[in-house]
């Protein structure tokens, strides 16, 4: 590219092949080398907007800008710091996967730092009048200048710094073990140093005194830490406006105790033994325990409800189906679901059923906490959790051998390895260190029991085909809702011996 320049003073035009390299040229050309102090008689170059986001790209991997002693226009100022800031923005939205809501607060806050690293900026720069003596193409001049390459300048390691952040919370990466997080922390810290010495790489070329360049540094090094201290706070936050309108909806009712629910309730256990039907000789029959623990949320009524259905319409199992359920509109209908009652239903179950040869299935849903236990309410009425190791005790005591044991929970991947026998097979909706989905207020069912009861055991009597085909569905629908912690990831473990057992009931039940 050629540009050319004439002389206020003298009527010969210069022309020039590199911008860098202009003044030299014009100093050649014009005559002598001004004294200290004297005014110079060439303008300052324009160059375009691209150019100055190419040289503040460069800078970013500290390798000279390219723009000479040019000079920004006002226009060019704001347009680079728009674009900049723009494309941090919507980078910055994918750290929420889901709905999200914009935090005002939260984005205009960090911009104290960057009038900070002006005034710093400004302060380490030298005085315009030596600036212009400065024949050195390496050295650039103005504090225009440093703030339009200053946005190109910290993009790089933004932006490898943003996408390390997007891949953490969608857990793209690998889980975060205690040597990871040291890893993630290294490159972060490691990108952060990146960024700084760009900037000050960036401020050196100015060529200001060297005193004023080690204070920017240290300000700016100052404004980073503090930055990452106190104002942690993200732009966009996930939108919890579902959750909000699920507080303000009515509460459940609540249990009333009084002689006739108690008298109800031991009424119930005598019924329900008269119409548990027997097995059938040479059949492998499916008895069905559903254990809804959880009396404070309606969707585990009807999820429960859904799994027994399913089960006594799909798996041959009319009368031979269970349903404990906490709910103060089933207080005088279905016996509660407490530990001492699940006791009761197995011991029961077991004396019906052929120990050796049938199936029992065992679906349990309620909220699920990190220490394995299932959330039990049935307000006033105290029920205890219940946990794997005593699910395991129950069925052993009992002498139950085929098992297929459904949790739908949060955590639920914690009872895998409690209830895995040979002759078992166990189904969580989450793994041991992530929430399910699905279980609110709000929720008609969860995620879990939607996609393998609902859907996929609708089409197929195969529960670890319903499992594959519903995991897929699970992970895209919780992608979809904007899961915060990332997926549940469901899990499943079939013990061999299960597997003829399985084979044999499909035989008969068909596809």
């Amino acid at each position: 590219m050629t540009n050319s320049y004439e002389s206020e003073d003298w009527n010969d035009t210069v022309a020039i092949d590199d911008e860098d390299t202009a003044p030299l040229a014009l100093a050649d050309a014009a005559g002598p080398i001004w004294a200290v102090g004297e005014a110079r008689p060439y303008p300052a170059e324009r160059v375009s907007l691209g150019r100055w986001m190419l040289g503040g790209l460069k800078a970013g991997f500290f390798v000279s800008p390219g723009v000479g002693h040019a000079q920004p226009s006002p226009f060019q100022v704001l347009l680079l710091t728009v674009l900049a800031s723009g494309l941090l923005l919507g980078l910055a939205r994918l750290e929420v996967p889901g709905p999200a809501i914009f935090d005002w607060r939260a984005w205009l806050v960090p911009w104290w730092m960057t009038l900070l690293s002006l005034w710093g900026a400004w302060f380490a720069l030298p005085p315009e009048r030596v600036a212009e003596i400065d024949d050195d193409p390496w050295h650039l001049r103005g504090l225009g200048t440093w703030f339009a390459l200053s946005s190109g300048v910290a993009l790089p390691a933004q932006l490898v710094l943003q996408a390390l952040s997007i891949a953490v919370v969608r857990e793209w990466l690998p889980a975060q073990t205690v040597a990871l997080q040291w890893v993630y922390w290294g490159l972060y810290l490691g990108l952060s140093l990146w960024l700084w010495a760009a900037v000050v790489r960036l401020t050196a070329r100015f060529a200001g005194p060297r005193w004023r360049l080690g204070l920017f540094a240290a300000l700016l090094a100052g404004l980073f830490a503090l930055a990452i201290w106190q104002f942690p706070d993200r732009p966009w936050a996930p939108d919890e406006s579902a959750e909000l309108a699920a507080a303000d909806t009515p509460e459940p009712p609540r249990l009333h105790l009084s002689q006739a629910v108690f008298e109800a309730q031991q009424a119930l256990w005598p019924a329900a033994e008269q119409a548990l039907a027997a097995q059938r000789e040479g059949v492998v029959d499916v008895y069905g325990l559903v254990f809804a623990p959880d009396g404070s949320e309606a969707v585990f009524r009807r999820e429960s409800q859904l799994v027994a259905d399913v089960l006594r319409q799909r798996f041959d199992a009319e009368g031979r189906v269970l349903h404990l359920l906490n709910n103060p509109e089933t207080a005088t209908t279905l016996p509660w679901a407490t530990p001492e009652n699940l006791g009761r239903a197995i011991g029961l179950l077991a004396t019906h059923m052929d120990r050796e040869h049938d199936l029992l299935v065992v679906y349990l849903t309620s909220h699920g906490a990190q220490n394995f236990q299932l959330a039990a309410s049935n307000d006033p009425l105290e029920v205890a959790p219940v946990d794997p190791g005593l699910l395991r005790r129950l069925l052993d005591e009992a002498g139950i051998r085929n098992r297929v044991i459904m949790v739908s929970a949060c955590f639920a991947g914690g009872w895998i390895e409690p209830l895995a026998t040979d002759t078992s097979l166990v189904i969580t909706a989450s793994d041991a260190e992530h929430t399910s989905y699905g279980c609110g207020r709000l929720s008609e069912l969860t995620f879990f029991g939607r996609a393998v009861v609902d859907e996929q055991l609708r089409q197929t009597h195969s529960f670890t085909q319903a499992f594959e085909r519903a995991r897929l569905v699970i992970g895209k629908r919780e992608v979809e809702a904007g899961k915060p912690d990332g997926p549940s990831n469901p899990q499943m473990r079939l013990g061999a011996g299960l597997v003829p057992v399985l084979g044999a009931l499909e035989a008969r039940l068909g596809p």
